[in-house]
């Protein structure tokens, strides 16, 4: 394989230096060119690391290098370990996920019942749940929508890839009797990720 260009060599360099993950704009804010050099460089560096203990990969359009999911392992002694979520925030979480952006009345509807200040909290600090706005309604509710943390710690490109019915059912994830409550609700929820993962980029 012949040797990276310069601009190839640029946008690498800026991505390892990064603090966070970039946009396609970012990047070109630091090496200048057109957006189509920067995701030909994107594309070559993506195939450059493949295979390697590190690659670059995008999350919800922002793009960052990370530990190769199999060398996990490797380093995660010397990383912190990650606090449990509760039951609560878990499904506080899969909530706004699939519903995106959502109230916190809405969240307690689809549960069934009220959720703590906390149990937002603990997903908030996170990083992986951010407030979006607000709801254009009397009262104008606060409304809640994941990260692009959320996106990189669960190894998703966008929303569209969170798993789908039939995936949570063959994990054994799914109590029988919600099945055919969640596979009417399955197109509409995939629609709305997809739309809005469209609205994202």
């Amino acid at each position: 394989m012949s040797p990276p260009d310069a601009v190839t060599r640029a946008v690498e360099a800026v991505l390892f230096a990064a603090e966070a993950p970039l946009t396609i704009d970012a990047i070109r804010g630091h090496v200048g060119g057109a957006a189509g050099d920067v995701r030909a460089a994107l594309d070559r560096l993506v195939a450059d690391y493949a295979g390697r203990g590190v690659g670059l990969v995008s999350r919800g359009e922002r793009w960052h290098f990370e530990t190769a999911a199999d060398m996990a392992h490797v380093v995660r002694h010397t990383r912190e370990s990650p606090r449990r979520l509760s039951r609560a925030a878990t499904e506080t979480l899969a909530i706004i996920a699939y519903h995106e952006p959502v109230t916190r009345a809405e969240i307690e509807a689809i549960r069934g019942v009220q959720i703590s200040k906390g149990t937002l909290d603990v997903v908030m600090e996170a990083g992986w749940v951010r407030p979006a706005g607000r709801r254009a309604v009397p009262g104008r509710p606060l409304l809640f929508a994941t990260t692009p943390a959320f996106l990189a710690h669960f190894g998703l490109a966008s929303r569209a890839d969170l798993p789908g019915i039939s995936d949570l059912r063959a994990a054994g994830l799914l109590d029988p009797v919600d099945c055919a409550e969640e596979e009417r609700i399955e197109g509409a929820n995939r629609e709305s990720a997809v739309a809005n993962a469209d609205d994202d980029a």
